[in-house]
């Protein structure tokens, strides 16, 4: 990498989808979009610096965790937001509709928030290399890999 060139941060990366050891290559195959059935379709590798995807077998089931988490915790800020915006009352709705508001808010974010919390799962095991042109890829961490069970999820 140049001396020009900076890297990009943690936060923009996880939150861009790049890979977190060059943060320059994109995680995913196809854009954000309505289509569905692509929207978890994963490189193999990085497509900049060779950095695997599929580190293991198995190896997103984690991210339910921090999927979870991220939810918990949109609900928490829609409610203090909710609270001090409109507010809570005993003799009206109001809750009724925070609760249709949110789960609505977060079926619309769930796409975003599954790539999301891939994108965080990844980075906590894959260390960030701003070297990584003159560097090879772990070969002790590719030992997990088994290409036949890729995908096999």
């Amino acid at each position: 990498m140049s001396k020009e060139q900076k890297s990009r941060s943690y936060i923009s990366s996880v939150l861009g989808c790049r890979c977190p050891r060059c943060r320059e290559g994109k995680l995913f195959k196809y854009p954000l979009n309505l289509k569905l059935n692509n929207i978890l379709k994963m490189n193999k590798e990085c497509p900049v610096c060779g950095q695997p995807t599929d580190i293991e077998v198995g190896f997103y089931y984690g991210t339910s965790f921090v999927s979870y988490g991220l939810t918990v915790l949109l609900s928490v800020v829609t409610f203090v937001v909710w609270f001090f915006t409109i507010g809570f009352s005993l003799y009206d709705n109001r809750f009724v509709y925070w609760l249709i508001f949110n789960a609505v808010f977060l079926l619309c974010l769930q796409p975003w928030l599954m790539r999301l919390s891939r994108s965080l799962w990844i980075s906590w095991f894959v260390k960030h290399d701003p070297d990584w042109k003159h560097h090879k890829i772990d070969e002790t961490s590719l030992e997990r890999v088994v290409k036949e069970e890729m995908d096999n999820w």
